[in-house]
């Protein structure tokens, strides 16, 4: 069961310190392929930028992805020549694989990228990480959607742009909108935990971190941007299309199925009193009711539903069961997810097994109230039949939402305080990068810690991205 306690959960967000000596605060990494004209007014403008308007330390990071040009030559001249630049060589294209590797591999608490022909006003960059900083977020991202957003850009690229985002509200529920916009952050300790859940390499990884994010309950800030179209973008907009409807199944499929173990990317709340758990009250009752009353009236529907169908062709009893057994199989597994929070495959076996068995005695109260009806009524009309079965369904609903909560689903939080869980260091059981294309483990420190030092082992087979332009 999902909990905030829960042992690898992240810890409570917490504001950075200012003082973080030797360590930058921000680290923006700018993917680049065959950028030999645009590289080097892009990073000297940004540098410039953050000099003037960034209040802590910051580094940018140019991740080369395999250019066939003088993009590198060009990126080792910037590290040379600007203090806080650095280079950094993939030798495979993907931009999901080069983030992955670049973001994995860097110390600071606040990571972001951005497209290198700076189509986003940089004005916008301060508001993106600034909630990463305060500890209000875990991701941030910019969006040319937002009713405030100022866009120049072509009409084939704005259709393209929201039927993407539209199908993604459709199909995989997402509520932030605009997931293409090159404009991103999020906060180390999140990435850690995130990233190797994150399959895709390419343009939807961005997409798949959103959804993943958004799922386990992260907190993502929206910034509206002023975004000018890049003419020159050489992206090819089919195969990417394709590419990212085939994400979009991938992922909704592994949703449906509670294949990810986002339960690992709990938050706990804050400090307000209010949030604390009070003796003698169970934890979540009233979500827990409003989601049980949720599910329960959509089965109920459903439920009737399935019994006029089948009483069309058998006789009630039989129509009854038939219902009920289909609806409860359905109501299980709705109230297993979204009521209480249980994810994944490991004993949802058990648990439908446990539902049949809450199944059979609201059999028995269904069933025993038909067979009531018809000794007093002889030959009820449907209508009276359907107002039988609704109050003994009412009756049921509530010994089955406390049979699902002390026997099928029980609370099993620790009691250990909130503020005790810290950020679990990766160890060699740690899950590794699903994809062999970097490894990268990485000892969490209290940031600002005067006296804590950065062990960090990092084995990076080289990869590459493709150029960062939508």
């Amino acid at each position: 069961m999902r909990t905030d306690t829960a042992t690898g959960t992240l810890p409570a967000r917490e504001h950075l310190p200012v003082g973080m000596a030797g360590t930058p605060v921000l680290d923006v990494v700018i993917p680049v392929y065959n950028e030999e004209k645009d590289l080097e007014p892009c990073v000297r403008r940004l540098h410039h930028h953050l000099a003037r308007t960034f209040p802590y330390g910051f580094r940018i990071t140019v991740a080369d992805n395999a250019s066939t040009d003088r993009t590198p030559q060009v990126a080792a001249a910037l590290e040379a020549s600007i203090p806080g630049v650095r280079a950094y060589r993939l030798e495979q294209k993907g931009r999901g694989r080069a983030l992955r590797t670049v973001w994995g591999a860097s110390d600071a608490p606040v990571l972001a990228y951005m497209d290198v022909d700076l189509s986003t006003d940089l004005n916008a960059l301060l508001p993106l990480v600034a909630p990463l900083i305060s500890g209000h977020s875990d991701l941030a991202i910019g969006s040319r959607l937002a009713r405030a957003s100022r866009v120049v850009r072509g009409p084939k690229r704005e259709f393209v742009s929201r039927a993407y985002n539209l199908i993604l509200r459709g199909s995989l529920a997402a509520r932030f909108s605009d997931a293409q916009c090159g404009f991103k952050a999020i906060r180390r300790d999140v990435a850690q935990r995130l990233l190797p859940m994150v399959k895709d390499t390419g343009w939807f990884f961005d997409t798949e971190l959103l959804v993943l994010a958004e799922r386990a309950g992260l907190r993502i800030h929206e910034v509206p941007v002023d975004w000018v179209d890049d003419p020159d973008s050489t992206v090819h907009i089919v195969t990417t299309a394709v590419d990212d409807l085939k994400g979009v199944w991938r992922v909704g499929r592994a949703l449906a199925v509670g294949a990810l173990p986002l339960d690992r990317l709990a938050r706990p709340f804050g400090d307000d009193p209010r949030d604390r758990q009070l003796p003698g009250v169970p934890g979540g009752l009233a979500r827990q009711l409003v989601g049980f009353c949720v599910v329960g009236a959509l089965s109920t529907l459903f439920y009737l539903l399935l019994y006029s169908v089948f009483r069309a062709g058998a006789g009630p009893q039989a129509a009854n069961a038939a219902a009920l057994l289909v609806s409860a199989v359905a109501n299980t597994a709705a109230n297993r997810r979204l009521t209480f929070g249980v994810r994944g495959r490991e004993r949802a076996v058990r648990h439908q097994a446990q539902g049949l068995v809450v199944f059979a005695i609201g059999l028995a109260l269904t069933s025993g109230s038909l067979a009531a009806l018809d000794t007093v009524g002889g030959n009820p009309s449907h209508g009276t039949e359907l107002a039988v079965l609704i109050v003994a369904n009412l009756a049921a609903t509530v010994l089955r939402f406390l049979l699902f909560r002390a026997w099928v689903f029980p609370d099993r939080r620790t009691d250990a305080p909130s503020a005790a869980v810290a950020p679990a260091a990766p160890s060699a059981a740690s899950p590794a990068d699903p994809y062999g294309d970097a490894t990268v483990q990485l000892r969490a420190l209290p940031f600002g810690d005067p006296h804590a030092t950065s062990s960090t082992t990092t084995t990076t087979n080289t990869t590459n991205t493709t150029r960062t332009r939508r």
